[in-house]
């Protein structure tokens, strides 16, 4: 539970993040372009915290793994 907690906190944080500057920058333009924008911008960000939270488990694990054996060779 607390995993799945922490992914969708992850996603969130990025959505909100993503239609922040998408809304920012499609305000230079019009409000049409801001509302549009925002919503893109929230889709990549929530797209990326996605990809970044299984991406950093992936580089945990092998992280845990590779220090494993090092450790067992020094008589840890």
């Amino acid at each position: 539970m607390r995993k799945r907690i922490k992914r969708v906190l992850n996603r969130a944080e990025y959505a909100a993040a993503g239609a922040a500057v998408g809304g920012a920058l499609g305000g230079l333009f019009s409000r049409n372009a801001a509302s549009t924008a925002a919503g893109v911008g929230a889709l990549v960000g929530a797209t990326i915290g996605e990809k970044r939270g299984s991406v950093d488990a992936a580089v945990t694990k092998v992280t845990e793994t590779r220090e494993r054996p090092q450790n067992l060779l020094r008589g840890k």
